[in-house]
């Protein structure tokens, strides 16, 4: 599988960089040690931010930034970062949903990044990251259609497949996935990139019993 920016990306988000990790993974319901990391991390905002700060968090406030230069209303499609901290800080409870969605998460409400987790057997050839348009109809997980015209869009040969806001149903992460996809959108550059994959690949292999790990920066 390729993964590749297109120049109209390129050419408006010129600070976008993307780190894609891929591996072999064994998901089961999130254990009582994981679900603890992720308690500390909801903590740890809570703490270090009021609601109105989490936009300004520079991984977020950079996301918000590319969606209102592609024309899109941040305020309306959140990106999934900022919608997570959101939550936690307004004492929203979060679901304890797998382990491979659960490191997402974590790594995530730490880093502000939006990441993109995918089934990577269920993406069908090469994957573009381009514009969405008025003619890609995308089923969001668990929030059915969404409007992805405007938004930053990753698609295969079968459409879309994920944007900052939410995944596709059709290449989700289930009970069942083995080939792990992750896509971190850093849109200020490297700024905590590599940490972020670090952590990633850390809780993955504690976690997941990852395997044939790699991991590339676009």
């Amino acid at each position: 599988m390729k993964i590749t920016i297109s120049d109209i990306i390129h050419a408006k988000l010129p600070a976008l960089r993307i780190a894609t990790l891929t591996c072999d993974v064994q998901n089961s319901p999130t254990s009582d040690e994981l679900w603890e990391i992720l308690l500390q991390e909801c903590v740890q905002i809570k703490t270090a931010f009021q609601l109105e700060e989490i936009n300004k968090r520079p991984a977020i406030a950079a996301t918000r930034q590319a969606y209102k230069i592609l024309g899109k209303d941040p305020n309306r499609y959140r990106p999934s970062a900022e919608a997570l901290c959101r939550r936690i800080i307004r004492d929203i409870p979060i679901y304890r949903l797998s382990t491979l969605v659960d490191i997402i998460n974590i790594v995530s409400i730490r880093s502000g990044f939006s990441i993109g987790g995918f089934d990577a057997e269920k993406i069908d050839g090469n994957v573009e990251l381009s514009v969405g348009s008025p003619d890609d109809v995308f089923e969001a997980i668990g929030r059915g259609i969404l409007n992805v015209e405007s938004l930053p869009l990753y698609r295969d040969n079968l459409g879309g497949i994920g944007t900052p806001t939410s995944d596709n149903e059709r290449t989700k992460i289930t009970e069942k996935t083995t080939k792990l996809l992750l896509i971190f959108n850093a849109y200020n550059g490297t700024e905590g990139l590599n940490q972020a994959v670090e952590q990633a690949v850390s809780l993955l292999e504690k976690f997941a019993e990852a395997k044939n790990i790699s991991i590339k920066i676009l």
